[in-house]
C-alpha cells in the first residue's frame, strides 16, 4: 500500500496530493502486470501494461489487449485491485486500515480524504470512510452473489471468480470484462443485466447520496440535501432520455423483440451516463445518431464522489440552471426555491469550460494521430476523458503515440479535469472550499 506519509504529505497541498496517490497506484499497477507470473498468452508490451494499470485505476475499462487472455488469474487479480483502489478513492483502504489499528486518522490524511471525497466542512472524514468500505463491500457482496446465481444459471465457467470479478468492476464503473465480448452474450439476460444496472447506479451515484439517502430513510435526517435531490432528478431523467433515444433511433434494435429492446436500450443508456463502460450490443454497428447521444451521455456523466466519471450531474445541472435563469431574465439562479452561491456557479462553469477544452484538445491530438473515422476517434477520446470504456472499435488498433494521449485522458478524467488544473496551478494554500468541487 502506497503511503501519503512517504511523501511528507502535510507538507503538500492536498490537491497535489491526490495526483501524486494516483499516480503511486499506477505505477504499482503497471510493475505488477509486467511481471512474468502476470502474464497469459500472447506478448504484451510495457505500453500495454501501463495502458491497462491506468484503465483499471482510471475505472475506465478501455483495454488494448483481452483481459481474460493476455493476464493469468495473478494478473487479473492485480487489475481487480486497481480497479477497487480507484473506484472507491485514493487513501480509502489504508485510513480505514489506519482506523481500525489506531481509531484515528493522522490530520494531513483527514484533509486528503476530504478533498478526495468533495467532503462539506464540519464532515466527519473518519465516519465517512468507514461507511464507505462498509458500503462498498456489502454491496459488492450482493452484487457477487447475484452475478454468481445468474451466470451459473447461463452455464458460464468458472462463475465464481467472473460474479466477483465482473461486481467490483460493475460498482466500481469500471466496465472491465472476462469475456471477450463483454456482455454481448448476456443481451437477453435480465438478471445478468439488472444486477450489473443495480451495481453502476448505486457506485456512479455516489457516497455521499447514499449516505444521505439511507439517513433520510432511517429517519436520521427530516430530508435529503438540495445536491442529493439534483443528482437523483438529473441521472434519472438523463438515464430515461437516454433509454428513450435509443430504443427509437438505433436501427439495429429494431430487429429484437420489444422486451429485448426495451432491455437493450435501457442497459446502454445507463452504460454511458454511469461510465461504467459494458456493452450488450455491439457498439460498433450503431448509426451515427445513437453514436452522438452515447458521447453525449458520456461527457455528461455520473455524480460527485462516486466512482463514475464525465462532467457531473451537479455542473451539467447547474449550468442548464444557469441558462434557464438568463432566458427568463432572472438575476439569480435557483433550485426549487434555493438559491445558488456565485462561486458554485463559477466552479460549475470553470468545469464545463476546462472539461470541453481537455476533450477537444485530446481528440485533435488522436485525429491528427489516427486514420480511422473522425466520430470513432472523438467517440474514443469522450470514453477515456469520461472514463466509461466504450469504444467503435480502434482501442486495440492505437498507435503508440495514441495510446499516450488515451493514457493521460484516462487520467486527467479520473482526477477530474478541474481538479487537474488546480492541482497543476494552485499554490500551497487553500483555493476553495472542498463543496466547490462538488459541482
Amino acid at each position: 500500500m502506497i503511503t501519503t506519509e512517504g511523501i511528507k504529505l502535510k507538507h503538500v497541498h492536498p490537491l497535489k496530493a491526490l495526483l501524486i496517490g494516483y499516480l503511486g497506484y499506477i505505477g504499482l499497477g503497471w510493475i505488477l502486470l509486467c511481471l512474468p507470473w502476470s502474464q497469459g498468452s500472447g506478448q504484451v508490451g510495457a505500453l500495454d501494461h501501463l495502458f491497462t494499470a491506468t484503465s483499471a485505476v482510471s475505472t475506465t475499462g478501455l483495454a488494448t489487449v483481452g483481459t481474460s487472455s493476455s493476464y493469468s488469474f495473478f494478473g487479473q487479480i492485480v487489475i481487480l485491485a486497481s480497479i477497487q483502489m480507484g473506484g472507491i478513492g485514493y487513501m480509502t483502504l489504508g485510513s480505514f486500515i489506519l482506523l481500525a489499528r489506531n481509531g484515528e486518522l493522522p490530520a494531513a490524511r483527514k484533509n486528503v480524504a476530504r478533498w478526495a471525497f468533495v467532503l462539506p466542512e464540519g464532515f466527519s472524514v473518519v465516519h465517512f470512510v468507514r461507511n464507505v468500505v462498509l458500503f462498498t463491500f456489502s454491496i459488492e457482496f450482493l452484487g457477487a452473489l447475484g452475478l454468481f446465481i445468474a451466470f451459473r444459471s447461463a452455464g458460464v465457467e468458472n462463475a465464481f471468480w467472473q460474479a466477483i470479478f465482473h461486481s467490483v468492476s460493475a460498482f466500481c464503473t469500471a466496465g472491465f470484462s472476462l469475456f471477450p465480448d463483454s456482455l454481448e452474450q448476456f443481451s437477453a439476460n435480465f438478471w445478468v443485466l439488472s444486477v450489473v444496472a443495480m451495481l453502476s447506479v448505486f457506485g456512479a451515484t455516489g457516497f455521499l447520496v447514499m449516505s444521505d439517502l439511507f439517513g433520510s430513510l432511517f429517519g436520521k435526517r427530516d430530508r435529503v440535501t438540495l445536491t442529493t435531490r439534483i443528482i437523483l432528478h438529473a441521472t434519472g431523467w438523463m438515464i430515461v432520455v437516454g433509454w428513450i433515444g435509443l430504443f427509437l433511433l438505433e436501427p439495429s434494435y429494431r430487429s429484437l423483440s420489444n422486451e429485448d429492446r426495451v432491455l437493450a436500450s435501457g442497459f446502454q443508456a445507463m452504460s454511458a451516463l454511469t461510465t461504467v463502460g459494458f456493452n450488450s450490443t455491439p457498439i460498433p454497428v450503431f448509426a451515427h445518431a445513437p453514436v452522438f447521444l452515447l458521447l453525449l451521455m458520456m461527457i455528461l456523466g455520473a455524480s460527485p464522489s462516486g466512482t463514475g466519471g464525465g462532467l457531473k450531474s451537479t455542473s451539467v445541472s447547474a449550468a442548464l440552471a444557469t441558462v434557464w435563469s438568463t432566458l427568463k431574465g432572472r438575476s439569480k439562479v435557483t433550485f426549487w426555491g434555493c438559491k445558488v452561491p456565485a462561486h458554485r456557479l463559477t466552479m460549475a462553469f470553470s468545469s464545463v469550460v476546462f472539461y470541453i477544452i481537455i476533450f477537444f484538445a485530446g481528440g485533435l491530438v488522436l485525429l491528427c494521430l489516427q486514420p480511422e473515422p473522425m466520430a470513432d476517434i472523438l467517440f474514443e477520446a469522450a470514453s477515456a476523458l469520461g472514463t466509461v470504456g466504450l469504444s467503435r472499435g480502434i482501442t486495440g488498433d492505437l498507435t503508440p503515440l495514441s495510446k499516450c494521449v488515451v493514457i493521460a485522458l484516462m487520467f486527467i478524467g479520473r482526477i477530474g479535469p478541474i481538479t487537474f488544473g488546480l492541482a497543476l496551478f494552485s499554490g500551497e494554500s487553500k483555493p476553495l472550499d472542498t463543496e466547490d468541487l462538488a459541482v
